[in-house]
């Protein structure tokens, strides 16, 4: 999909963000890009489809300075990475709060991450 038919800014980034599945409390994968309106992970475990998700990851708020975002998704669309065992998977934020939203949109506005 290009730039010019997203809704939000979508932030590609260069550091690792480790995705936490709160249900089971193990890692689900980690973030490629995020926008104030879902996220496309990288998993080694392909998703259900269409399946709820109550996850969890850091959010940079300013400095070296991070808080825990939890967030409620709904997967909408999956398909394998190109590295064999691996899968893009996308979702939308369905459950977010007022704080984790201002935070999320600092960071997708900052240059750094």
């Amino acid at each position: 999909m290009n730039e010019e038919a997203r809704r939000t800014p979508r932030r590609t980034l260069d550091i690792n963000v480790q995705v936490i599945d709160m249900m089971t409390d193990k890692p689900m994968g980690r973030i490629s890009n995020i926008s104030a309106t879902g996220m496309l992970l990288i998993t080694r475990t392909p998703t259900n489809d269409n399946a709820l998700y109550q996850l969890r990851f850091a959010c940079p708020k300013g400095g070296t300075h991070e808080v825990d975002c939890e967030v409620g998704v709904n997967q909408v669309w999956q398909q394998p990475a190109e590295t064999p065992g691996m899968y893009w998977v996308g979702a939308h934020f369905i459950a977010i709060s007022e704080q984790d939203i201002a935070c999320l949109r600092q960071w997708i506005g900052a240059g750094d991450g």
